[in-house]
Order: C-alpha cells, then sequence, then structure tokens
C-alpha cells in the first residue's frame, strides 16, 4: 500500500484501508504484548488484528518498530492527559490531578508498555515525550503547591510510578471490579498528597535519574525460535 500524497503532521497520510490495518495492528499489539508478553509471535498479532503477516510487515518492518510504536502512543496520550489536567488545575488543582490519573486508568490497555513495563525504547521521540510529561506534570503539582494543597516532598516520580501501578492489568477481575479498585487505590494515594501527613517520605530519584536507569536496563536475548523477531 503506498500512502497518498498528501501529508499530515509532516509523515505521509495513509489511504483510509491502510490507516484501518495499522490501527488494527496496534490494537492487537497491545493485547497480545498484555496476555502474552513482546516476545509473542508476529504472526500471533497479524492473526488477532485480522490481517495477513505481509500486511503487518508492510506497516512495521521488524518488532521493535511495532513496540516502538506502540510505546509512543501511549506515551503520547498520557502527555495530552497530563496536558488537559493542568488547564482545568486553576481552578482545583487536586480535582486535576485526579481527573489525570484515573483518565489514564481509563485508557490503560493504550498504556501497556510505557507505564507497565517492557522493552526500554530509546527512540528521540519516546525520549521527548517522556520529558514533555515531566515538565507537565511538574506544572500541575507546582500550581497545587502554591495553593499548599500537597506535601511539599511529593514529585513527578511519584505520579507517573503511582499510575503505573494503577493501571496495571488485574486479569482475574471482572473490569469493572479491576476499575473500582483502581480508583480506590487513586483515592487513598490523593489522601497521601495532602501537607498534613506526619509520615515523612524516603528520597525519590529525580525524573532524569528514573528515565535514565530505564534506558540503560540490559537488552534480553532474542528467543531463538522465534523466527518472526
Amino acid at each position: 500500500m503506498t500512502p497518498d500524497a498528501s501529508r499530515q503532521g509532516g509523515r505521509p497520510r495513509l489511504r483510509a484501508d491502510a490507516a484501518r490495518n495499522r490501527a488494527q495492528v496496534l490494537a492487537a499489539a497491545r493485547t497480545a504484548f498484555r496476555d502474552l508478553g513482546t516476545a509473542v509471535p508476529l504472526d500471533e498479532i497479524a492473526r488477532r488484528a485480522g490481517v495477513n503477516i505481509a500486511t503487518l510487515y508492510r506497516r512495521f518492518p521488524d518488532r521493535d518498530a511495532l513496540i516502538q510504536q506502540v510505546v509512543i502512543d501511549g506515551f503520547t496520550l498520557v502527555l495530552e492527559t497530563a496536558r488537559g489536567a493542568l488547564k482545568t488545575a486553576s481552578r482545583d488543582p487536586m480535582a486535576a490531578v485526579e481527573e489525570l490519573l484515573l483518565h489514564l486508568v481509563d485508557q490503560r490497555d493504550m498504556l501497556v508498555l510505557p507505564l507497565i513495563g517492557g522493552p526500554v525504547v530509546d527512540a528521540p521521540e519516546a525520549i521527548e515525550l517522556q520529558r514533555q510529561i515531566a515538565a507537565a506534570l511538574e506544572d500541575l503539582l507546582a500550581t497545587a503547591r502554591s495553593r499548599s494543597l500537597v506535601r511539599p516532598d511529593v514529585t513527578t516520580v511519584d505520579l507517573i510510578t503511582t499510575a503505573a501501578l494503577a493501571c496495571r492489568p488485574l486479569p482475574y477481575l471482572p473490569s469493572e471490579q479491576a476499575t473500582a479498585l483502581a480508583t480506590r487505590h487513586v483515592r487513598i494515594f490523593l489522601d497521601g498528597l495532602r501537607p498534613d501527613s506526619t509520615q515523612p517520605l524516603p528520597a525519590a530519584p529525580t525524573h532524569e535519574e528514573f528515565t535514565a536507569h530505564l534506558r540503560t536496563a540490559p537488552e534480553t536475548e532474542p528467543d531463538p525460535g522465534d523466527t518472526n523477531a
């Protein structure tokens, strides 16, 4: 399939059928990565997407390209959510933090790799998205701090890791119960942000230390039995 001559966002715009196939492959990849891990055969992802393996490879030449796009899509969602929360923070900063976390819980299927774990992605676009997410979250916390609504030792890493824990799949619970439990945990966390807490927190890594550690994680050897890698 060839992209249409028009462009969107600096990239060739895909024909409707090509865009649909791409979206189906990405949706199937997210569920397959969640259910079976990122070493899942690409044939299985194509099967779940309802496309042939040649169509998958046309959109994503290898496993790394597919993983990278799933991660970038997830980070893009997190950034859009953080910026949306920041717009409402001037009225009620704590409601904005709650809105941020609960929206991510609601969209947790999109976040199977960036928040819940997966291979390290060093793509410049992914790293830049992480930087922008950290900046937006810091602005959100600064607004809450300026009104003495959160304890001063809370960091952006606390928000990121709490979102990751709240979004982690609970496969043995029905979706409604899993969402209710995650919502409870988010609200318990929000109560812990309040400045009247008397328990000191241990030192947290900075966002730079946190992401640098993730990017320098050791690479895993490919599965020799996986012919689709």
